[in-house]
């Protein structure tokens, strides 16, 4: 567990916190909102298993646990003091932002109960203003819309030596049984030749050298996969930026069974040379 870096998420009420964990969770850390700072030494002794693909953990700590304050001072000393690596983003807005997301929300704010809305925000930034100061990162929030707040943390996220790549699914389908519905990017190669009219070919797929032969083989298809490629190689690293958890590439065919097997299948090979996070999946190759 040492080997894995903890991001605590603090700050104050209404700083878009929930939004910040959603992306550390999307980035492939593991995550707990609202964690009491007392189990945290209890919960980083838990064995996660050496083939995990756990990128971290994520927590939301803040003041909603009474207690947080003054605990954590001394929990987060002596778990750096064992090795853990700790990372504290403190998330803020001014006070009109604030004032104007709870009153979208509706919600109440935890330390303006018997005070106005703004009383509660001044008191949290006073009682919040050590915690700000050991942070190692603070983020305003003020100007940031979800999916800017998302790209924000994700980009720290990806900073991290452990933080999980972008997960690729290449996908062959049918379109006769259906577009698939999660697919990012969806190609038609029903514009390749069609191994189903060759008698000897008709009952392979697109798995077997004979199929791929006569698919990938030809002039046309080779144009085509440099083109392809080409953009891919382009695209992914810009999708990764985005803070993109997945992307499902969909290469079809009339029945889902020669020429989108055997294209997505070079695609793959492709793409693993890339280093990328990547499965292949063919929906319809034995319907």
């Amino acid at each position: 567990m040492k080997e894995l870096i903890i991001f605590i998420i603090t700050g104050l009420s209404g700083s878009g916190k929930s939004s910040a964990i959603d992306a550390l969770e999307d980035a492939g850390f593991y995550s707990v909102d609202n964690m009491p700072v007392a189990l945290l030494p209890k919960f980083v002794e838990l064995p996660i298993e050496s083939n995990s693909e756990i990128a971290g953990l994520a927590f939301v700590m803040d003041l909603r646990e009474r207690s947080f304050l003054n605990s954590y001072p001394s929990i987060f000393e002596t778990l750096k003091e064992k090795g853990y690596q700790f990372k504290i983003l403190f998330l803020e807005a001014d006070e009109d932002t604030l004032v104007k997301r709870y009153s979208q929300t509706r919600r109440h704010h935890p330390l303006a109960q018997g005070k106005s809305l703004l009383e509660g925000i001044r008191i949290e930034k006073e009682r919040l203003k050590h915690l700000k100061s050991a942070a190692d990162e603070i983020i305003d929030t003020s100007r940031y819309n979800i999916h800017e707040l998302k790209s924000v943390i994700q980009n720290i996220a990806q900073q991290s030596k452990d933080s999980a790549p972008m997960s690729i699914n290449i996908l062959s389908f049918g379109f006769k049984y259906g577009v698939p519905h999660d697919a990012s990017l969806i190609m038609d190669v029903r514009f390749m030749l069609n191994p189903h009219f060759i008698p000897e070919l008709k009952a392979l797929d697109g798995k077997d050298e004979e199929v791929k032969d006569f698919v990938l083989n030809n002039d046309n298809t080779r144009i085509f996969l440099n083109k392809f490629t080409d953009l891919l190689d382009y695209l992914i690293p810009l999708y990764e930026k985005e803070g993109k958890a997945y992307l499902t590439i969909a290469i079809g065919c009339t029945g889902g069974r020669h020429r989108s097997v055997a294209v997505a299948e070079s695609l793959f090979k492709h793409l693993i040379k890339q280093g990328s996070k990547i499965i292949i999946t063919h929906r319809d190759i034995d319907l």
